[in-house]
């Protein structure tokens, strides 16, 4: 009889065990506190402390109409997670900082958003393991809407501090055709935050949002009205490769090319409705070009994120391309070459957004 020899395994280091384990403690806590951080949001609860100061668990749930003894339990948990104050004898509060993170909707450190998208697409489980299992994807639409809105919360605080204030200068000649009296077409538009705040900086410039999500089209549409800009901001239901209307001065892709099954094919037609000197402006997560430049923190939470909504939606798609939220500029060059562009330079970043400028 053949014996086998077998590997001696080798015995684990015990610090860096233990620091594992730790981590998952704490991976554990972050998810059971992000659906606490939901509950909060959607009872007021971080709304009532910020307006009224410190309050006891007893007041906070009489200001908002919920239980105290759950209330309780919702406070101490948030304390222990950093998003609560304790001020000693039975009271809570928030700081300055948690009021403006989990608050005030216009701060670029508003995060309740991301904790409403996460969660929700955390809810997609079980058709995303199914998903691993046949490469069929999971498409955007297939989601709980709380992904819908809870995007738009995310991104629309980033793009109100930095949209018009630093990206659509750091882009070739567009700004003086905005102000001009432009055209301007927002490809994947979700529920319209972009191009409201597009259409009410640049009030001479026409913006036409386009999406192939109907109920974010009727939503957008309906933000457009309460914005007041209904009659320079309009929406359509059209996919990438299908929307028309142009030529365009600008064509906009917020977030949102990455998830395309085809972003050859929809970069190829945007070519084709650009005005003359129009250009491409694609705002994409921020990453670098190898695994090992995004092993960080932005790059934990874009990774986990694409893997459950990104790379699912494209894949659900014609093409499936794939590409993910962590494609990084070397790959979004290539897209862009393959499209027919010859121009495409990094315009400006911020710590979460590559800010890319394309011209034929």
């Amino acid at each position: 009889m053949t014996t086998i020899d077998r590997p001696t395994p080798t015995p684990p280091d015990e610090e860096v065990l233990g620091a594992l384990v730790g981590q998952a403690v704490g991976d554990f806590a972050a998810i059971l506190n992000g659906a606490l951080v939901v509950i909060g949001d959607r009872l007021g609860l971080y709304r009532a402390l910020a307006s009224h100061g410190s309050l006891t668990p007893a007041e906070l749930a009489d200001a908002t109409g919920t239980v105290t003894r759950n209330v309780r339990e919702w406070l101490c948990a948030q304390t222990a997670a950093g998003y609560v104050t304790y001020d000693g004898d039975d009271h809570f509060s928030l700081s300055v900082e948690q009021s403006l993170a989990l608050t005030d909707e216009d701060c670029p450190a508003f995060v309740i958003g991301g904790f409403q998208a996460m969660a929700a697409a955390a809810r997609s489980v079980d058709a995303l393991t199914e998903a691993f299992r046949t490469g069929a994807g999971l498409g955007w639409d297939a989601h709980d809407h709380d992904l819908f809105h809870g995007t738009q919360r995310f991104f629309r605080p980033g793009y109100k501090a930095n949209l018009v204030a630093n990206w659509i200068p750091a882009l070739d000649g567009v700004e003086d055709r905005l102000r001009a009296g432009g055209r301007v077409a927002d490809i994947g538009c979700g529920l319209g935050a972009s191009s409201i705040l597009l259409a009410s900086a640049f009030p001479d410039t026409s913006v036409i949002g386009f999406d192939y999500h109907a109920p974010s089209i009727e939503a957008a549409q309906a933000e457009a009205a309460a914005a007041g800009v209904a009659d320079r901001a309009r929406f359509e239901v059209a996919g990438a490769t299908e929307f028309t209307g142009g030529p365009f001065d600008l064509i906009c892709y917020f977030d949102c090319l990455h998830d395309m099954g085809d972003p050859v094919g929809a970069l190829t037609h945007a070519r084709q409705q650009l005005a003359d000197g129009g250009v491409i402006l694609l705002v994409e997560p921020f990453a670098g070009d190898s695994l090992e430049d995004n092993l960080n923190p932005v790059g934990r939470v874009f990774y986990a994120a694409s893997t459950l909504i990104c790379t699912p939606a494209s894949q659900a798609q014609d093409v499936g391309l794939a590409l993910g939220a962590q494609a990084g500029e070397a790959r979004l060059r290539e897209v862009a070459a393959a499209a027919g562009f010859t121009h495409f330079r990094r315009a400006t970043e911020t710590p979460f957004n590559l800010v890319l400028e394309a011209q034929p």
